[in-house]
């Protein structure tokens, strides 16, 4: 049986906005570079479809030829006989109870119908009639004109594209690559469901709460110093003195908002900046449980509770987890598409 969908996700610390931009080695990194092995499972499998995703930060990598990785890997495709379109989804603009923001690429290999219909009207694609727009609508701003590109060696585009504007990517947060042609858009969200936040999927009943989750009162002091603004003065190996500054957060999370990301650190009892705290109704603060966090992420309860592995695990899984009901959207627009085309 011909495989039908070819998934990934590459690994994201190469682009990951918990590095500097500076630090973040892109397509050259040592976790970034597997692109490369999706590129050749493409090229051996050749299946109709693809499905990828990545941190946006993608979209600006690396620092000092912004848009370059982006613009390899679309014309990577193209050289492999796909069309493609691309969107940065952030779950909480569709009603899911966090804010992560991920980019989606959606490859059509370019004998099937819906390669057919990307090239024939790109434009309506990707605002009205594509896979991505029919599963998360869209209001388009602003179709960018075709972006400078040809179908030179990838090596070749790796060194000349964005050399003119290096520091500003010109991709925006949707957009396409189809017959030698570059096509970009500014959208904003469309959606009139119900939000879910963080009070919908958290714990209510406190005999239901692991008493290790609770804050110890002589520990908040600490909790809050990391949570609040600060600035510290620090030196650089030259013995250049500067100032570390930083905003401060919300302390507790507020429960009338989608979480914020969940990150691989969330998990242990240690005081941390990036942790989520809940103050619940009899005024205690908590962090959150495994199953909290993977309600964030639209998994099913417990799905990671397997065997001997420890909470800090599972909210290490968490914090590499995409949220599953984007995926889901995705997947059912997809087969409708193929379904009735």
């Amino acid at each position: 049986m011909e495989t039908q969908l070819l998934v990934g996700g590459f690994p994201c610390q190469d682009y990951s906005v918990a590095r500097t931009l500076n630090q973040a080695d892109g397509l050259v990194g040592k976790k970034g570079v597997l692109w490369w092995e999706i590129h050749r499972l493409l090229r051996e499998i050749n299946p109709p479809f693809g499905m990828f995703e990545n941190v946006d930060r993608l979209l600006k990598s690396p620092a000092k030829q912004r848009g370059r990785d982006f613009a390899v890997m679309l014309a990577s495709l193209a050289k492999l006989n796909y069309v493609a379109e691309w969107r940065v989804i952030n779950a909480a603009d569709y009603g899911m109870p966090t804010k992560r923001h991920r980019v989606f690429i959606m490859a059509y290999r370019k004998d099937t119908p819906l390669a057919r219909r990307l090239s024939a009207n790109p434009a309506e694609w990707l605002t009205k009639s594509g896979v991505i727009a029919k599963a998360f609508p869209v209001e388009k701003l602003l179709l960018v004109p075709e972006l400078p590109f040809k179908e030179d060696s990838l090596s070749d585009i790796s060194d000349t594209f964005n050399t003119d504007t290096p520091d500003k990517s010109p991709f925006k947060n949707a957009g396409l690559i189809c017959d030698g042609k570059i096509l970009t858009v500014k959208t904003i969200p469309l959606y009139e469901g119900k939000r879910l936040t963080l009070g919908d999927v958290i714990e209510k009943d406190t005999r239901k709460i692991d008493p290790s989750y609770f804050i110890p009162t002589n520990e908040l002091t600490k909790w809050k110093y990391l949570k609040g603004r600060k600035s510290i003065e620090r030196v650089k190996k030259n013995g250049i003195v500067y100032s570390y500054d930083e905003g401060s957060m919300s302390f507790p999370d507020p429960l009338d908002r989608p979480a914020r990301t969940i990150i691989t650190a969330e998990g242990g009892a240690m005081p941390s900046r990036f942790k989520h705290v809940v103050q619940m109704s009899d005024g205690r603060y908590r962090r959150l449980m495994p199953v909290e966090l993977e309600r964030i992420n639209t998994f099913p309860d417990n799905h990671t509770k397997l065997g001997d592995i420890s909470d800090a695990k599972r909210a290490f899984f968490m914090g590499n987890a995409l949220v599953t009901e984007v995926i889901t959207r995705l997947g059912r627009s997809l087969a409708n598409a193929i379904e009735n085309h």
